[in-house]
């Protein structure tokens, strides 16, 4: 009876992490595909910006807007390796009678306060609603002018402005101490690869431990005999 459960508890539990880390791998072919798909689209040649943009069929969406911004901005608080700490400058955007919002990209920290008046630009970007909000995300220190996340439907409450958002790639005359900081899939995690190794990694290790005490009871049993 101990065989039969030691057989049944060892290559039950083989097959299950097996199961998992296969699962795994399939995932992995499923996001790698989704990510090339994501950089064509944010590579793809610039068009007009839509009449009426939609977050999911449009997100990253290339397109090349023109016109003014009015000297208002939102600072959004941001930390990468190519910038550092800083703030997301995000500007109301008029163009072709309507005022949409675009992100220029980053100032350093000690330049939030510099005075970046109105002025006329062309702009080529990507549509995008970032997914930055959680139950964690602190509500914005609006007499501060910081945000903790590029929230598109409040920032455009706050501006005035379309729930819509260029993410600036190329500024045609770049505004002083601006940095673009583009929409990328290099945030997108993809970590399925890692997933598979540990799963297979716990299956060898059961299917070795399952071995060695089967091999332990053999010689308990040899010895009563």
């Amino acid at each position: 009876m101990r065989w039969i459960s030691l057989a049944v508890l060892g290559l039950g539990g083989v097959a299950l992490l097996l199961a998992l880390g296969t699962w795994q791998l399939r995932r992995l072919e499923w996001k790698s595909a989704l990510l090339a798909d994501i950089e064509a689209r944010i590579s793809a040649p610039p068009v007009d910006l839509p009449a009426a943009p939609e977050p999911e069929a449009d997100r990253y969406l290339p397109v090349t807007v023109t016109g003014r911004t009015t000297g208002a901005e939102l600072h959004v608080l941001v930390s990468t390796a190519q910038t550092g700490a800083g703030y997301r400058v995000i500007a109301p955007f008029d163009t072709a009678g309507r005022r949409i919002m675009v992100d220029l990209g980053v100032i350093p920290t000690p330049q939030k306060d510099a005075v970046r008046p109105a002025r006329h630009l062309t702009v080529t970007g990507n549509l995008h609603w970032p997914r930055e909000v959680d139950r964690f995300t602190p509500a914005p220190e609006r007499d501060r002018n910081i945000w903790f996340a590029r929230d598109v439907p409040e920032m455009a409450r706050a501006l005035g402005t379309e729930p819509v958002l260029v993410v600036a790639r190329q500024v045609e005359t770049p505004l002083p101490g601006v940095v673009a900081l583009p929409v990328t899939a290099t945030g997108i995690p993809n970590d399925h690869l890692q997933y598979a190794i540990t799963w297979f990694s716990i299956a060898a290790l059961w299917a070795g431990m399952t071995l060695l005490l089967g091999w332990r009871m053999a010689g308990r049993t040899d010895r009563r005999a």
